[in-house]
């Protein structure tokens, strides 16, 4: 029986040009835009589809754009495939993904997302500028060598496991001096360090700042149980009491992202067809390296 499961891209999806043509071929889509650009103030369909990449790029920026543009791909697998978002069983989104599949799943309005991203980014982006920090990924080596070099990085500065994607890929987040160290040992284990381009050490208690801001705004806006499971990305557990939702959205800002348990929980429920709806391709690829013979298609306006 198909368990029809939608995928949500986090930071770092986003491109100049994301939602233009979906936006061009479906009135619904261009409307989240307009709704979205009076909540923030700013043109943000102009921001998604002309750029400058350096603004769009921003935590700020990035962070409604791509949970808007998500939400306009659904718009477009809504209108072309009817019966596959009707048959939708199971959600979840990486990082900021989660709050679209909160959305998609009916716990929250799309209103009240756009204005809980909006606090989230500024508040992320605030608590980035607050130390200097960054996060750099751990290719090629499995989760026990990214430990230790974890600890031998710590001896340069606060540095913490922040994502765990999929075999072979892991994120290392913290101070700046600790994730140089991180590389060099990274690449001394016989693995490929990549810096990430973002703002600071996010998923990491050098973020504890922002919690305070996300915590007020996410009890500003009414939550309801989700109508479909979502996959927290804190525990790879599904939560349905609104206070519950509102706890791991908070605790999600300071705590490590579970992608590969949540997709390992997912597949032993019998997840699967995947639809990996927004920007980007990066679940797809994530997909493969977790379970290469599971079926997962990207839902976007990219060739």
């Amino acid at each position: 029986m198909s368990q029809t499961t939608f995928l949500f891209p986090g930071q770092g999806a986003q491109h100049v040009g994301m939602g233009k043509t979906i936006a061009e071929r479906f009135p619904a889509a261009r409307e989240l835009y307009s709704r979205a650009s009076e909540i923030l103030g700013y043109d943000l369909a102009q921001l998604c589809f002309e750029g400058p990449a350096e603004r769009l790029d921003t935590t700020v920026i990035s962070q409604p754009a791509l949970f808007v543009t998500s939400m306009a791909a659904l718009e477009m697998l809504k209108a072309e495939k009817p019966e596959v978002a009707a048959d939708c069983k199971f959600a979840a989104g990486l990082s900021l993904g989660e709050y679209t599949a909160l959305v998609f799943a009916g716990a929250m309005s799309f209103d009240d997302g756009v204005r809980v991203v909006k606090v989230r980014g500024e508040a992320m982006q605030a608590a980035a500028d607050a130390t200097p920090s960054g996060m750099v990924s751990a290719l090629l080596l499995e989760r026990p060598k990214v430990d230790v070099v974890c600890l031998d990085a710590a001896s340069a500065g606060r540095i913490w496991i922040a994502n765990y994607l999929c075999p072979g890929n892991t994120v290392l987040s913290g101070e700046k001096a600790a994730c140089s160290r991180a590389a060099e040992l990274i690449e001394q284990a016989g693995g490929k360090p990549i810096p990430l381009a973002v703002a600071g050490a996010f998923h990491t208690p050098l973020m504890e700042s922002a919690c305070e801001k996300l915590a007020a705004v996410l009890e500003s806006v009414t939550l309801t149980t989700p109508k479909i499971p979502v996959i927290s990305n804190v525990d790879a557990g599904v939560h349905t009491d609104p206070d519950d939702i509102r706890r791991v959205l908070v605790r999600q800002v300071t705590q490590p992202v579970l992608w590969e348990d949540s997709i390992r929980s997912l597949l032993a429920q019998g997840a699967g067809p995947f639809y990996e709806v927004g920007p980007g391709k990066v679940l797809k690829g994530l997909m493969k390296r977790i379970d290469r013979k599971v079926d997962c298609q990207s839902i976007n306006d990219s060739p």
